[in-house]
């Protein structure tokens, strides 16, 4: 299921994805980032850069992606308990022009909005199954960023995001991202494709040796929040904010060859 280009507009309330902050596991910070004392962590996924652009399909078995190095989490972040049933995967790769990410959900049941047009923005998506990605090419800027989802059916949302602003959700922006899904249900396995053009983001062309700062997250699960379970690839710091959007907790994403 690829995305169709149809785009609804959507005026709404800002993002906000509630989930209950972990333990901070801090690996300090790389020092030769720009705005490196600014973040709490090095978590680093390994971008590799492949020749040509292609089109998502979901398919995360094809050659493409063969060699790619894959993070893992899953750890609930209110429990801080292992969930090996609902572990998440991601690999990347890139090209000049665009940046691609990987999913790989196990997943106990599926949770989507049902009988909806695929092919429109879904704001709110977060209240449903999700595989997100929160990108910021400017380091040093530490609270503007991107946000991406995309559900097992194909849904979807991208967002700007600008914390210092009221609200910090630009729901106009369009970054014309491409993604796709399968869904292997004898196996509770969905997985998810993004492309994502770099130029949306107001960065330049990549580059080896590049590096931006994001953090990886997923939803899953039904019910209400109670029993859904919540996913940070690098910890979200301790207190009492439970949103997602706590940039000094994003890791580092490199492009290398």
């Amino acid at each position: 299921m690829v995305r169709n280009r149809t785009r609804m507009i959507l005026i709404a309330a800002p993002l906000l994805a509630l989930v209950t902050p972990c333990l901070l596991h801090s690996q300090g910070t790389d020092k030769s980032l720009p705005g490196a004392k600014a973040y709490l962590h090095d978590f680093t996924i390994t971008s590799k850069s492949i020749s040509s652009d292609f089109n998502p399909d979901g398919d995360l078995s094809k050659d493409r992606w063969k060699g790619a190095v894959r993070v893992k989490y899953d750890t609930e972040v209110r429990s801080e308990k292992t969930f090996p049933d609902s572990e998440t995967q991601v690999a990347s790769l890139w090209t000049p022009d665009y940046l691609y990410l990987g999913y790989r959900c196990r997943y106990r049941e599926l949770n989507v909005y049902e009988g909806e047009d695929i092919a429109k923005e879904r704001f709110g998506l977060w209240i449903k199954d999700t595989a997100e990605a929160f990108i910021n090419p400017d380091p040093e800027r530490i609270n503007h960023y991107y946000e991406f989802e995309v559900a097992p059916n194909n849904q979807w949302v991208d967002l700007e995001i600008d914390l210092t602003k009221k609200p910090f959700g630009n729901v106009h922006w369009d970054s014309n991202f491409e993604h796709a899904v399968k869904v292997d249900a004898g196996h509770h396995v969905w997985t998810a494709e993004m492309k994502i053009p770099v130029k949306s983001m107001g960065a330049p062309p990549l580059q080896p040796g590049t590096s931006w700062r994001l953090n990886l997250y997923r939803l899953d699960g039904v019910g209400d929040d109670s029993k859904r379970r919540f996913f940070s690839w690098s910890p979200l710091p301790p207190g009492e904010n439970r949103s997602f959007h706590q940039p000094r907790s994003f890791g580092i994403i490199k492009f290398v060859r």
